[in-house]
């Protein structure tokens, strides 16, 4: 018997109703807000890749104008203003994490510099603070070696070299962090919130017993699903459309290389993908918390493998190459070549082809599952 033509009306009439489930549920519409304006701010200014206010101490046993030049190297906005300790101090104040840096001066070291001796400076990292122990160490060790030149040499000059190195930086010419962090927050906020969306919009059917009305009706899985997918991945790219405009190119003040309309495509291709796992992810839970749990354990790999944390080079080949069957993976690649590089539509094409293949398997996939957990009720 040959089954009756998908009916667009139905699908409308569905997504309409999601629309005002969705509506009503003003806490999940506060997370939404959220997610893509403090949120995105937060990540993108939270974690600088620079030194700020770095909290750092010395001890100066030397008690020379070479050591207070020094210590007055190290102020605001990279360094706190140091404290000055005692020897017996230092320990204490890197257990408790008050310092992160101590810098030790030895007695007599002015006058070892002075007659060419190549005297010790002692500098104790607390290297709990990763990322600020890193970039820090480096920092205090080019303002010591500056202030060790002036002293010694009267000028602050670098060696000459051999090699003239221009140094050009493109599409983010100011190294801001704030730019990568901001876009990336945004990715994972789409893939984020359409999964939640998704599956979440299913499970309240289930819970509140409105799925066993549908089933009834004369309404066909696969309309069910469009509406889902078309009403949850809708609010998730409307959402990321204003994010972008508002927060990214105007708090943040990032500037869109590529064509928006291009990137807004992709958006949409894989909002069809991750919509399609969430109610996946949907019949698979029986309730809200093991849906939380599955969400869990999907996106924390979904995010953090798949380039907009760390380059995909440096992730294991194994790992690599199955991230290739992720949505995210190529959204990523394509949000970084759209809004970074400025990649046109013939560039990014083979991507946007990927991430279509993808969404139509997890959807077909989801689909079946969503008819087997109908049929057993």
């Amino acid at each position: 018997m040959k089954a009756p033509p998908l009916s667009w009306h139905v699908v409308r009439q569905l997504a309409a109703k999601e629309l005002r489930s969705l509506w009503r549920d003003r806490l999940l519409l506060v997370f939404v807000v959220w997610a893509f304006s403090g949120a995105i701010y937060t990540a993108a200014t939270a974690m600088p890749d620079r030194l700020v206010r770095a909290p750092i101490a010395v001890v100066d046993e030397d008690q020379t104008v070479l050591s207070q030049r020094i210590v007055s190297a190290f102020y605001p906005p990279d360094f706190l203003v140091p404290d000055l300790i005692s020897l017996g101090e230092m320990d204490t104040g890197l257990d408790t994490g008050r310092y992160s840096f101590v810098l030790d001066i030895p007695p007599g070291f002015q006058r070892d510099v002075l007659a060419g001796r190549r005297p010790a400076l002692q500098l104790n990292v607390d290297a709990t603070q990763m990322r600020q122990s890193f970039v820090g160490t480096g920092y205090v060790q080019s303002m010591i070696q500056l202030e060790l030149q002036e002293f010694v040499l009267g000028e602050r000059s670098a060696a000459a070299s051999p090699v003239e190195l221009a140094v050009r930086m493109r599409f983010n010419p100011t190294s801001d962090s704030a730019w990568f962090a901001g876009v990336m927050e945004v990715i994972n906020m789409v893939t984020m919130l359409s999964i939640i969306l998704a599956g979440a919009a299913l499970i309240r059917e289930r819970e509140h017993g409105t799925l066993e009305h549908l089933l009834v009706m004369p309404v066909r899985p696969v309309e069910i699903m469009l509406a889902k997918v078309l009403s949850m991945g809708g609010v998730v790219l409307l959402a990321s459309l204003l994010s972008l405009r508002f927060m990214v190119q105007g708090v943040l003040e990032m500037p869109i290389g590529g064509s928006l309309a291009l990137f807004m495509l992709g958006v949409a291709l894989h909002l069809f993908a991750t919509t399609s796992m969430g109610i996946f992810m949907g019949t698979v839970a029986r309730s809200m918390p093991q849906l939380a749990l599955l969400i869990i354990l999907v996106l924390l790999p979904l995010q953090m493998l798949s380039g907009g944390m760390t380059p995909r080079e440096s992730i294991p080949e194994l790992l690599r190459n199955a991230m290739l069957l992720a949505p995210t993976t190529h959204f990523v690649s394509l949000a970084q070549a759209v809004l970074y590089r400025g990649a046109g539509f013939a560039i990014v094409w083979p991507t946007l082809l990927a991430i279509a293949a993808i969404g139509v398997s997890f959807f077909l996939a989801a689909l079946g599952q969503f008819r087997k957990s109908l049929a057993q009720g």
